[in-house]
């Protein structure tokens, strides 16, 4: 019989070894990944909101270009072409550009 409790005894304190170490790992591993899940959280909470916000305004569209008289352009390019800014060929090109 003092056999057996030895065994008995044996097996107790084995268990009550192997149940003591398998807690201090669940309990570490648990540290190890509450700031991995809390990173995890706050980056769900961060997109959710980036999702939830009111879209930027879009931005204003350009002024309309004010109609330019055709005329005076001519008129503009003559000038140029009597200052000798413009050769006759340049005058010709634009010339035929504005009247298109």
């Amino acid at each position: 019989m003092p056999g057996l409790l030895r065994g008995v005894a044996r097996t107790a304190v084995i268990a009550g070894t192997a149940s003591a170490v398998n807690g201090r790992v669940q309990r570490r591993q648990a540290e190890r990944f509450a700031g991995r899940d809390a990173q995890i959280a706050a980056e769900r909470q961060q997109a959710y909101a980036a999702a939830q916000a009111p879209p930027a305004p879009a931005p204003a569209a350009p002024p309309a270009a004010s109609p330019v008289d055709p005329i005076q352009q001519l008129k503009d390019l003559a000038e140029l072409k009597a200052q000798g800014i413009l050769t006759e060929d340049e005058f010709a090109a634009q010339k035929a550009r504005i009247l298109a």
